[in-house]
């Protein structure tokens, strides 16, 4: 075996196993510790009649049951890849997050439902040393888990438990608020918490809608991150023979199991075995530093035999970039001698590629009338 390719799937499988471990552990813990405080706080709400606590309470009954959404969806996320299902099936994450995302919008809606009733009918609470104990007590807790399930998330660099998170950090401020009302009416029998249940609900139905934003985006697929996109391209052209990598795409099977292709542009010169040479290389090197797999490497030319070349390539880039939607000009090759010109352009997401298309057409051939002009439009995928 090649010393020098990695073992992709005894890599893969090491970390999978790893990151699994990671977040059922953690989320196990988190299950434990919102399910005791969403008793003790349950508990503490009837007793004193706050209508503040016991919304609390059932917030942290929904995050128990997230945690409990994230188990599942990360066991069934883990399996092995089928015949129906050859990337896997990492993709169930992200509807898993979906529906965690609407237990929370639920949890929410209903915490504003009896937060109004309340308003309208109130209810006078009765808190005691020890409730006040515990609240205090489950604010703590809160900013322990947090910072717990933060360290977590981002070690097995999962977006649910980082999410988790910074949810139970914001928890721990609507428990201190809890705190703060209960506190006040103390002392000065100005009674706020049915306000601050409505405060708690809106700001639980505002995270709801940024969950399900964030796992729609994830199953429709999003714009890759510029630092990795980069970081792959600046890879790719370390190598000598390749003066380019254009044409960078993603398909995100689900965290951590990405796959790419891209385009370079290498010397005319060039024989088809060591385009093979190079392009293994480059698949290796790219997947030991980043873990994104190549699955297709494809090659454009530029020439090295006609001077006039340049000349033309240069006139031709300087009207394609004259105008603003065009982002990028890469892949040109002219054959002089038979009068064929060939290049791409990536055109923003402000025009219509056919209409673009047809502009630079006119455009170009007006420039060249005695040419066959071939132009691809490309899409502004990665950075």
């Amino acid at each position: 075996m090649d010393e020098n390719k990695p073992n992709d799937k005894g890599e893969l499988a090491v970390a999978a196993v790893s990151r699994d471990k990671i977040i059922v552990r953690t989320s196990i813990i988190g299950i434990a510790a919102n399910v005791l405080l969403a008793v003790f706080k349950a508990i503490v709400g009837l007793i004193s009649n706050s209508i503040a606590v016991v919304l609390d309470a059932v917030n942290n009954m929904s995050d128990a049951l997230s945690s409990v959404v994230t188990i599942v969806g990360t066991k069934l996320a883990n399996r092995r890849p089928d015949k129906k299902h050859p990337m896997g099936h990492g993709r169930i994450e992200y509807l898993s997050a979906l529906i965690v995302a609407a237990i929370v919008l639920y949890a929410g809606i209903t915490a504003a439902v009896e937060s109004v009733k309340n308003i309208i009918t109130p209810a006078v609470a009765d808190y005691s040393t020890v409730s006040l104990i515990i609240i205090g007590v489950a604010v703590v807790v809160k900013i322990i888990i947090g910072r717990f399930f933060k360290a977590q998330g981002k070690k097995a660099s999962s977006g649910a438990l980082t999410a988790s998170g910074a949810d139970a950090m914001f928890d721990a401020i609507l428990s201190a608020s809890v705190l703060a009302s209960a506190i006040i009416f103390i002392t000065t029998g100005v009674s706020l918490e049915a306000y601050v249940g409505v405060v708690i609900s809106i700001f639980i139905i505002k995270s709801g809608i940024e969950m399900t934003k964030d796992a729609i985006d994830d199953i429709l697929g999003h714009r890759t991150d510029p630092v990795l996109s980069r970081e792959i391209k600046r890879l790719i052209v370390e190598e000598p023979e390749i003066r380019g990598a254009y044409d960078l795409i993603f398909n995100n099977y689900g965290p951590n199991n990405n796959y790419a292709s891209v385009h370079i542009e290498l010397p005319d010169t060039m024989t088809v075995e060591e385009v093979d040479v190079l392009t293994r290389r480059v698949q290796i090197k790219v997947y030991r530093a980043t873990g994104v797999i190549l699955t297709g490497v494809g090659v454009y030319s530029y020439n090295t035999k006609d001077d006039a070349a340049a000349e033309i390539r240069n006139n031709v880039q300087k009207t394609v970039l004259s105008h603003d939607w065009a982002i990028q000009l890469h892949g040109f090759y002219v054959d002089t001698e038979n009068k064929d010109m060939r290049f791409d352009v990536v055109m923003s997401f402000d025009i219509d590629a056919h209409e673009g298309l047809e502009t630079l057409m006119g455009e170009i051939g007006a420039m060249y009338p005695e040419y066959h002009i071939h132009i691809t439009p490309d899409i502004d995928a990665s950075d």
